[in-house]
């Protein structure tokens, strides 16, 4: 398994959340869910200007396996979407807390449920055993 990027926030569903100097976040997949689910195939991105509840639905990424929900970790409004995803899936695959990240947020308050890079590398040891 790979080490947990130290400077990001992380939810119970295995989604990541980077915090930017602007003040909006970066969200992504962990490397433990496109590992879970194998080589993606298509991500459904949201619309830019799209309001997004804590916890609501927010994309939706498919591999060949499995088509899964994307949670919003923090309620907000969609900034900025990664167009190359709509190309090329599988740079989630590769690069998942980098090139793969999948929407960018204007936050409006509620930060949700984040957990620190200790306790979800607690939560990833607890599903591991």
């Amino acid at each position: 398994m790979s080490e947990l990027p130290g400077d990001l926030q992380y939810t119970n569903d295995h989604e990541w959340v980077r915090r930017e100097e602007d003040g909006n976040v970066t969200i992504g997949i962990t490397d433990h869910a496109q590992s879970a689910l194998g080589d993606l195939v298509y991500v459904e991105l949201p619309e830019v200007g799209q309001d997004v509840e804590s916890g609501g639905d927010m994309a939706v990424v498919e591999s060949v396996k499995a088509a899964s929900d994307v949670y919003a970790p923090v309620a907000g409004t969609v900034v900025e979407v990664n167009e190359a995803l709509s190309d090329d899936p599988e740079v989630i695959n590769g690069d998942p807390y980098g090139e793969g990240w999948i929407v960018k947020l204007q936050p409006s308050g509620d930060d949700g449920d984040l957990l620190s890079p200790e306790a979800y590398q607690a939560l990833l040891d607890e599903l591991d055993s």
